[in-house]
């Protein structure tokens, strides 16, 4: 069974910046494109961001595009959500997926079989 364990989320002020980790169980990391999304109240879980199995290439929802970065080591079957410039609209909680079945570029829900517990982003005004 996999696991996805998300850390780092937290209050932080519009313009500061979080670093999110997620770790994950098992041997088969670096088999799996790997994806962040996030939940606000009330909303639709959203596409935040992916990476490739080997971390070449990403892909962003356009409302993050330039301001969060994803990136993954391999060795330490960690994927990682770097967000700068935080806005208001940026709160949610933030999940962390492993691919299902699906082929690149993976941005709906069902294209992600496994799903972390998720982590609070919260961004003061």
């Amino acid at each position: 069974q996999v696991q996805l364990v998300e850390s780092g989320g937290g209050l932080v002020q519009a313009g500061g910046s979080l670093r999110l980790s997620c770790a994950a169980s098992g041997r088969t990391f670096s088999y799996y494109v790997m994806g962040w999304f996030r939940q606000a109240p009330g909303k639709e879980r959203e596409f935040v961001a992916t990476i490739t199995k080997d971390g070449r290439y990403t892909d962003y929802a356009d409302s993050v595009k330039g301001r969060f970065t994803i990136s993954r080591d391999n060795a330490k079957n960690t994927v990682y959500l770097q967000m700068i410039s935080l806005k208001y609209e940026d709160t949610a909680v933030y999940y962390c997926a492993r691919q299902g079945g699906s082929n690149w570029p993976l941005r709906r829900v069902y294209d992600y079989e496994y799903w972390g517990q998720g982590t609070q982003v919260t961004v003061s005004s």
